[in-house]
């Protein structure tokens, strides 16, 4: 699954040297490649989007993966039961 990005002219020129003063001239993106590394980062990328009520329960992701591992492991303790 790679990512798709369209060329928007208008956008480009928007943001272009001299729509930013803060884009000084040495800053030259001329010879970069354009989502060079955009697949790479989607395969390394896991988010996930939690419900409302979800996120109310969890708040911030060490939680979640905390919460994920004791099911996780509850899981696999269960499936050595029934196999066994």
């Amino acid at each position: 699954m790679g990512l798709c990005f369209e060329w928007d002219e208008e956008k480009a020129k928007m943001n272009s040297v001299e729509a930013d003063p803060a884009m000084l001239p040495e800053y030259d993106f001329g010879t970069g490649v354009r989502g060079k590394y955009a697949e790479r980062y989607a395969a390394e990328s896991n988010i996930v989007v939690l419900s409302t009520d979800v996120a109310d329960v969890f708040p911030n992701s060490e939680s979640v993966n905390d919460a994920l591992r004791v099911l996780a492991n509850l899981i696999r303790q269960q499936s050595e039961k029934v196999s066994a």
